[in-house]
């Protein structure tokens, strides 16, 4: 997440990301040391959903929503960026909109996205708000804002899920000085049960690089035996330690239970110099036509480029072992 720290001279950067993307670098040995992209030349926080064949594609660029749509994923840069949302000149969501994600629920299209009011544009005061489309295609129609979801604690990069017939929202709170991950129910696409939980908060060494305690960008993904896995990114996204952990819970758990909740004491994707990327995480997954399993995420391709724009949109396939855990990386 691009958060405070990031110079103002960064954000003219930005403008790079509608340019020709560079060539594409394929690592092709295990299933799990193949890396594709970067994709595009800038894209922190990439999130990609498909619906009818088609994948559409999102990330921050910190004053406007673009989406992109294509029916494969490694040929995104032909995809033309669309604009379908800007921050107005003031209000609530009018600085710092990171992270968007875009979901189909109950017949229509939503995009969670983080934002802030540019009177108040930190920390202290950052949020989750929702924006509602009901056109078929995300890309047309108009967007409508439903306004700041309640949350109990101020925070970024908000995700959506669905199992046994129950909706969850998942974010990363500010709670003292470090960032934990709270789960709550689901009551509309727009609104929150009160009862909301803190299910994981850092507590290994690798959640804490960069001089920060962190815990964010939680996305949802099912295993193959039912199990349910919240993958995360651990530390300051300015550190090369910047990486992935991953949550695990039984099919059958009360997710609201923070003890249902199982943390892996190791990262899950982290820094390779092997395969060429560096600082990886928020990361996104989705499945092609033939079944197999990818995650995107955003990644460095230099050591120490550290929390900009030229964080990059990467792709790679994963698998699953015997014990019904995805394996992102050889040796995690």
């Amino acid at each position: 997440m691009i958060r405070t720290l990031l110079a103002a001279g960064m954000l003219a950067a930005l403008g790079v990301a509608h340019a020709q993307a560079p060539e594409t670098k394929a690592y092709a040995t295990a299933n799990t040391e193949r890396v594709e992209g970067p994709l595009l030349p800038s894209g922190p926080d990439p999130w990609v959903t498909q619906r009818n064949g088609v994948y559409y594609y999102t990330s921050t660029e910190r004053d406007h929503i673009s989406l992109r749509k294509t029916t494969d994923m490694k040929h995104l840069a032909d995809a033309a960026p669309i604009v379908v949302w800007r921050a107005p000149p003031q209000g609530p969501h009018s600085a710092s909109i990171w992270a968007p994600e875009l979901h189909y629920l109950d017949g229509k299209w939503y995009l969670y996205v983080t934002g802030a009011d540019k009177a108040h544009d930190d920390d202290a005061h950052r949020h989750v708000f929702v924006l509602e489309n009901d056109s078929p295609d995300p890309t047309q129609g108009k967007w409508i804002d439903k306004g700041t979801l309640k949350t109990h604690f101020n925070g970024i990069d908000g995700t959506v899920f669905e199992h046994a017939g129950k909706r969850y929202f998942v974010y990363s709170a500010y709670v003292g000085d470090h960032s934990d991950l709270i789960i709550a129910p689901m009551t509309t696409p727009w609104s929150l049960g009160e009862l909301q939980v803190d299910i994981a908060h850092p507590t290994y060494t690798w959640e804490m690089q960069g001089g920060r305690k962190i815990l964010e960008a939680p996305e949802f993904i099912q295993g193959p035996r039912g199990s349910l896995f919240l993958a995360y990114s651990a530390s300051a996204c300015w550190s090369d330690g910047y990486s992935l952990g991953l949550l695990q819970a039984a099919p059958d758990a009360d997710l609201l239970n923070p003890a249902s909740w199982h943390k892996s004491p190791t990262p899950v994707l982290t820094s390779s110099a092997r395969l060429g990327i560096y600082a990886p995480g928020h990361n996104g997954f989705f499945k092609t036509a033939d079944g197999q399993d990818w995650i995107i995420f955003h990644a460095n391709g230099g050591p120490d480029w550290k929390c900009t724009p030229r964080r990059a949109p990467y792709i790679k396939p994963f698998h699953w072992n015997a014990q019904g855990l995805p394996v992102f990386m050889d040796g995690a």
